[in-house]
């Protein structure tokens, strides 16, 4: 999962980074709220998580645009104010949630996951297609109870199809989610990385549920069998956090 930290301490920064890369995250970084609002226009990060204390534009402001523009990326503040006051104002103006410093590196990795698998409409820090079951927390993925190991790359890959599920998703987002615009390689490679993970779990007893949809990307679908609806094909996504 792709997280946007905004966040203009780089104490706090490298600290962050650090609880949250260990927890598996891919965390991009931004130190103003101007650089904040660019991003999450630009891309669709899977959690946005910002200091309101920002040096050009204040965070609750950010949020506020963020949601006015039809953001849809949810949005964590951290922060060191207490005060009821200051979460009454994040929640207002759109936060999904407030946390303060200092806080537990286990509870903020708990509490990050909770509000990403919220907004992409899951109630259990496990993610299911047919037999497949994708475990946020422990990072394991199973197949009829059976454990499936994936490469760090394809278990990317993987997350971002059922968290996104029944969705098109181009190979340009896959880059953009396991790069980050950042040394990308070609695009190919997705391919590669696709047909790998299809005969891991085709060999556990669930290799029919990546679809190819030709010409737009790949769709990760419930049963085997239902290809993706014309609806589907209209949701392909050329970026994504």
């Amino acid at each position: 999962m792709r997280i946007l930290l905004v966040e203009p301490n780089a104490r706090k920064v490298e600290e962050t980074t650090r609880h949250m890369e260990k927890a598996g995250f891919t965390v991009d970084h931004v130190d103003t709220g101007h650089d904040a609002l660019g991003m999450l226009k630009s891309y669709n990060y899977d959690l946005a998580v910002m200091n309101v204390d920002l040096p050009d534009v204040d965070g609750f402001e950010v949020i506020r645009i963020s949601r006015a523009a039809r953001v849809p990326t949810p949005v964590m503040v951290l922060a060191e104010e207490k005060s009821a006051t200051a979460k009454v104002r994040a929640f207002s103006t759109g936060a999904d949630d407030y946390v303060t410093r200092p806080y537990e590196s286990m509870e903020l990795t708990a509490r990050m996951q909770a509000v990403i698998r919220r907004s992409k409409g899951y109630s259990e820090p496990t993610l299911r297609a047919g037999h497949l079951e994708l475990c946020l927390g422990s990072r394991e993925v199973s197949v009829h109870g059976q454990g499936v190991h994936l490469t760090g790359k394809e278990y990317m890959i993987l997350e971002l199809l059922l968290l996104r599920k029944g969705m098109v998703l181009t190979k340009d987002a896959f880059l953009n989610h396991l790069y980050g615009g950042m040394d990308e390689p070609e695009m190919k490679i997705i391919d590669v990385f696709i047909c790998k993970l299809r005969k891991k779990l085709q060999g556990a007893g669930a290799g029919q549920l990546i679809a190819t949809v030709w010409g737009q990307g790949y769709v990760l679908r419930d049963e085997a069998g239902a290809m993706p609806t014309p609806r589907d094909r209209t949701m392909a996504q050329a970026t994504t956090a």
